[in-house]
């Protein structure tokens, strides 16, 4: 068994011994390089550490106090040190010598001129490739690897002159190194930055000097002038790039005051706004543009701008392009519809051969059919492929002592000048090592058997009371959305169509009413049960909300689809695309009503009472899983509403853009960092997970379900006149294989991969899968870094343990030796 080995960090020799940046991966790679090209020439090592250590023997100096220089007077303090280090306080062996000479925190301690020697060898072989590195016996004493506590002392004066001598040659080679070769071997010398940046300085001092005597010719200066000032425009240009980074400084400070937890809500309503950005672009670009340019012909009898329409979305808005019963079932061309009067073709009937020959063409429900399969799918693609990097990203070992000294000692960043990027940066850094100082000092008690069952019942009772509460408030939205579908169909004449519209915001009133009290239960609930961890806490209330958001729209997609959709004429409804579009631009511009009175209510209001009422300095903690479900919730409804309403991306858009900077200032001014901090490493991971898998995974299955199984309506959109829309796909195809009878091929792949549902259902599978493995990679990956570090750590304890038997071998023999001088000596 290994003894316990006492290290004492406050020893001077000790201290010495501990100047390796062991964190700097270059440094510490350049230290094994050390270590491997001293160990070719071990042989010549070992005698040499052998004469030291017969000399040593002869002068019979077992004191270590007096090799290094201590004197005789310190003899006390090396009884102490001998009684407190065993590694310490007692002169080694000649095998000990030549395992600790080979040690990394021995060669860490080589001279400056050791290392100066070694690096010029390097360059030299850099040169000549020719040329071996000579002999560690060709160097001076100073040139050789330091043995703590023994004094290899040389003379002072050649020492200088051979280091001066080396340094100059050093800095002459690598004067005729290339940029790349000389920026590699500075780095990878163990020196402190002062030494690497004089080196640096010298080596460029005596280029610019060469240079300035030799005559450059015109060409060659037009050349460098031409490569300097293309790298400065370069780099110039990437500067102006990560300048153009959206809401960079305003991240910085909400991550530098309230940490990573409040940061990963707002880099995640950046990463929805890049998601609707793209939705806009492709529907804007294929869908919404062609029909502008191309407008059909509308009624005399449209309506007239009121105001109301931007809150119910009805009225002037439903013959404009925002909506699906604007855009035409014929294919888009000027000429042929001069050529007809300005009337629309249909798709039943079609356009001329002679139109279609003569001038290009575009068919709108083609174009509507596959642009809106094609969006959801490149969407899909993004998720999976974010959804993957970010497990990548997240999903590591990061044991928080490590981390911890990294932030300490490699965290900041010395090009930082301006005032207010150093407050920034200290803030953020401050901030990471509360998280991570919290999560080192976190103490988990062992409960007993009464106190398991106690919290056991307080936990089961607080999810009784959020499962029934919400249970509770879906059931409340199923009939009061009954209610109101029974009133459409009555007859509604006598009223005024201004009421009759404003009776359409009642039921997305409800539903955003319950989404922001509701959770205000979910958080009494959670105090209830009193979380020790407060990210575990987050991950309960984010289930918690996510049950709540995700029965709402269940029943809201019944509603839209089995009630409305399957039977719009029991409603007077002449297009229910329309009114379901309608419905969902209600719910979402409701839901960014509401949000804006819980900022002001929950947040300002509360603040300015806890301050001006109550005489306290407390400010209410953002709540992160409350805000992040409500985002996912917008999204699902812009989702679900890409098909009924093209521009919704678009009104996402600005709700995301005046949300981002209404909760920044909302944060900055009445919230408060938690009392508790801690560090979400997985907090991103979580919430774009939940965005694809319950989000948009029930967004796509409620789209393809109204593509492939729901009626069209027959008097408006680009469908009209079909049993579904996934028919305008397939009558392309038959025109295709009819006009060509070579393409068909491609009828024969549309209707394998298209029509037939088991495509889509291998494609999602196939999804999984490389979510599921790559998860499962990530996992192994962990798992051997854990056991690596397991076993560095054990190697540790076996060099303390090998070091400590060679010691205490070498005891034993050289007491043995002393007691056979001492049996000679009375004999």
């Amino acid at each position: 068994m290994a003894r316990n080995v006492n290290f004492d960090l406050n020893h001077p020799l000790v201290e010495a011994g501990l100047e390796s940046p062991a964190d700097e991966d270059v440094v510490h790679n350049s230290f094994s390089e050390l270590i491997a090209e001293q160990s070719q020439n071990g042989l010549s090592d070992a005698f040499e550490l052998q004469e030291l250590q017969n000399e040593l023997d002869e002068e019979g100096r077992d004191n270590l106090a007096y090799l290094t220089g201590r004197g005789l007077n310190d003899r006390e303090w090396e009884d102490d040190e001998r009684q407190t280090d065993p590694l310490v306080g007692e002169r080694w062996s000649s095998d000990t010598l030549k395992v600790l000479s080979s040690m990394p925190s021995r060669t860490i301690g080589r001279s400056r001129g050791a290392i100066i020697s070694q690096y010029y060898n390097r360059t030299m072989q850099l040169r000549r490739r020719r040329q071996s590195r000579p002999s560690i016996r060709d160097f001076s004493h100073s040139a050789r690897p330091s043995i703590r506590g023994y004094g290899m002392e040389a003379d002072c004066i050649d020492a200088e002159g051979a280091g001066a001598s080396k340094r100059e040659r050093l800095v002459n080679n690598l004067q005729n190194l290339s940029v790349s070769d000389r920026i590699r071997m500075l780095r990878a010398m163990p020196l402190s930055l002062a030494e690497k940046s004089e080196l640096r300085t010298s080596t460029l001092q005596k280029e610019r000097r060469t240079r300035s005597g030799s005559q450059i010719p015109c060409c060659s200066q037009l050349k460098y002038y031409i490569i300097i000032a293309v790298r400065q425009c370069w780099y110039s240009w990437l500067s102006f790039l990560h300048s153009l980074q959206l809401w960079q400084v305003a991240l910085k400070r909400v991550s530098g005051r309230f940490g990573t937890g409040v940061l990963s809500y707002f880099l995640f309503l950046k990463t929805l706004l890049f998601f609707n950005l793209f939705l806009f672009l492709v529907t804007g670009a294929f869908l919404v543009l062609p029909q502008a340019v191309h407008p059909p012909v509308l009624s005399a009898d449209r309506q007239s701008f009121s105001g109301l329409e931007l809150l119910t979305g009805a009225g002037y808005f439903s013959d404009t392009v925002m909506y699906y019963g604007y855009y035409c079932n014929y294919t888009l061309h000027r000429s042929c519809r001069d050529d007809d009067g300005g009337q629309n073709i249909s798709v039943s009937t079609g356009t001329t051969s002679s139109c279609l020959s003569s001038h290009h063409s575009y068919n709108m429900p083609l174009a509507y059919f596959f642009i809106i399969g094609a969006a959801f799918f490149f969407t899909c693609i993004i998720l999976v492929y974010s959804m993957s990097k970010s497990f990548g990203q997240s999903f590591r070992i990061d044991k928080s002592h490590s981390i911890l000294a990294m932030k300490v000692f490699c965290s900041w960043d010395f090009k930082v000048i301006k005032k207010t990027s150093v407050k920034l940066m200290s803030e953020k850094i401050c901030t990471q090592l509360k998280e991570l100082l919290a999560e080192v000092n976190q103490k988990y008690v062992k409960n007993t058997v009464c106190q398991q069952l106690w919290r056991l019942m307080v936990h089961g009772l607080a999810w009784a009371i959020c499962i029934a509460s919400t249970s509770a408030c879906v059931y409340g939205i199923y009939h009061f959305s009954d209610f109101m579908h029974q009133q459409q169909q009555q007859a509604l004449t006598n009223k005024h169509p201004m009421l009759k519209e404003a009776s359409l915001l009642a039921l997305p009133a409800l539903v955003s009413l319950i989404n922001l009290l509701l959770p205000g239960l979910f958080n009494l609930a959670a105090w209830m049960e009193d979380y020790e961890s407060p990210s575990v806490g987050t991950y309960v209330a984010i289930g918690r909300n996510l049950m709540l958001k995700v029965s709402v729209l269940c029943v809201l997609c019944y509603h839209w689809l089995g009630r409305v959709a399957a039977d719009p004429k029991s409603i007077n409804l002449t297009c229910w695309e329309n009114f379901v579009g309608q419905e969902l631009y209600r719910f979402l511009l409701m839901d960014f009503i509401f949000i804006l009175l819980d900022t002001l209510f929950g947040e300002f209001l509360w603040r300015f009472f806890s301050e001006k009422v109550l005489k306290r300095r407390r400010k209410p903690v953002f709540d992160i899983a409350r805000n992040v479900l409500e985002l996912i919730y917008g999204q699902t409804l812009a989702w679900l509403g890409v098909l009924f309403t093209p521009l919704l991306p678009a009104v996402q858009i600005l709700k995301l853009l005046l949300l981002f900077y209404i909760k920044k200032s909302s944060v900055m001014m009445n919230c408060q960092a938690p009392r508790k901090p801690y560090r979400v490493s997985q907090m991103t991971t979580i919430f774009i997970t939940l965005l694809c898998f319950p989000s948009f995974l029930g967004a796509s299955v409620c789209v393809t379900y109204t593509m492939w199984s729901i009626t069209p309506s027959t008097s408006c959109g680009p469908f009209r006149g079909l049993k579904t829309m996934f028919q305008a796909g397939k009558r392309w195809v038959e025109q295709l294989e009819r006009d060509n009878p070579n393409l068909s091929v491609l009828a024969r792949a549309h209707a394998y991969l298209v029509e037939n549902p088991l495509f889509l259902f291998v494609g999602a599978g196939i999804f999984l899968i490389v979510i599921y493995f790559h998860s499962q990679v990530v996992d192994g990956q962990r798992k051997i870094i854990s056991l690596l570090q397991e076993q560095i750590e054990n190697e540790g304890e076996d060099k303390k343990f090998l070091i400590t038997r060679l010691q205490h071998i070498h005891e034993q023999k050289r007491t043995s030796k002393r007691r056979l001088k001492s049996q000679d000596s009375n004999y």
